[in-house]
């Protein structure tokens, strides 16, 4: 078997704990970085990763993006063949509350990856864009050569940003990168400030749903299997071919509304939901809508989990694990 040696940044996190755990399983070597901050409880996160700990072929460093040395003792010490750049500060909202911090963990941290990788002779990147790039494009889907210099909220910006300075380390230094633009990732593990998560908790409790604008906004929901799929699929991509630079859309390619959305939930919970409707939140796009005609065509990627099988296999986790929650 030729396994390979991946570093996962936020390897703890929702995305990340996931992506090991499938990359484990086919004997490869599982270098991670989290500094499990507060940003939500670190006990999720040392959940997502318990099992994951007992295997030998996982190493955890628990440190932050933002220390370069950290990031220097990881490449000193593994011999990595690709790093699959995933930490960052995530959340809309929260971005535009603390501008600084997302400034400094999206754009200094990833530039302290990319750093040393440079020093370390590391020349493949995938790495978590995100489909707020897109901001509100009037026109849909969202295509990846679509021009989207029109941010509208500091987290958008990061990854923007990053998408820019990482075409920079490919055309200096040789470096192969894959940008992926994931589009609202859930399923089991997904992070407890976001949607599903939070509205499948309040329905169990009999709580008040907050519903942010009439419930037409919709979103792209792209269930974690098939996100660790194109994950992977990028990562083969990009350690087989030369002088590659690619951004990718990862998505599900059929938009759910936010009613849509909290009925399913509802359905699947047996439960009639109590909607508290709420202006719209500032930062906040329309909709979200992923052409992956791109990533079909390239690394072969294809979603293939429905929105209600995904929400019924993310209520089923989160019966189990609720506790995390409360």
């Amino acid at each position: 078997m030729n396994t390979k040696t991946y570093f996962i940044t936020g390897g703890a996190g929702f995305i990340g704990s996931s992506l090991a755990e499938n990359l484990l399983k086919n004997g490869n070597k599982v270098v991670t970085i989290d500094n499990f901050c507060n940003f939500y409880n670190p006990k999720i996160k040392e959940n997502n990763i318990k099992e994951l700990i007992k295997n030998e072929n996982f190493k955890l460093y628990k440190a932050d993006i933002r220390d370069r040395q950290a990031i220097k003792k990881i490449f000193d010490e593994n011999n990595i063949d690709i790093t699959m750049h995933l930490a960052a500060m995530a959340g809309v909202r929260p971005s535009i509350e603390n501008p600084i911090l997302y400034q400094e963990v999206n754009c200094m941290g990833t530039q302290n990856i990319l750093e040393e990788m440079k020093y370390h002779n590391v020349k493949n990147l995938v790495m978590a864009s995100s489909s707020s790039v897109y901001g509100n494009c009037k026109e849909i889907p969202f295509k990846e050569d679509m021009i989207v210099d029109f941010a509208i909220s500091p987290y958008a910006a990061t990854k923007k940003a990053n998408e820019v300075m990482t075409h920079v380390y490919h055309k200096l230094f040789d470096m192969n990168v894959i940008m992926l633009r994931f589009f609202t990732v859930y399923g089991p593990k997904q992070r407890p400030d976001l949607a599903i998560n939070k509205f499948t908790r309040l329905m169990l409790e009999n709580e008040e749903i907050p519903m942010f604008g009439d419930g037409t906004t919709s979103r792209d929901y792209t269930y974690i299997d098939d996100i660790v799929d194109g994950i992977k699929k990028a990562c083969n991509y990009c350690m087989k071919n030369r002088d590659v630079y690619e951004i990718l859309n990862l998505g599900n390619s059929s938009p759910v509304s936010l009613k849509e959305m909290i009925n399913t939930i509802a359905k699947v919970l047996n439960v009639s939901p109590k909607i508290k409707q709420l202006p719209m939140q500032l930062g906040d796009v329309d909709r979200t809508y992923a052409d992956i005609c791109k990533a079909k065509k390239l690394i072969g990627y294809n979603s293939k989990t429905s929105f209600e099988d995904g929400i019924k296999n993310f209520v089923e986790w989160y019966k189990r694990n609720k506790t995390m929650y409360e």
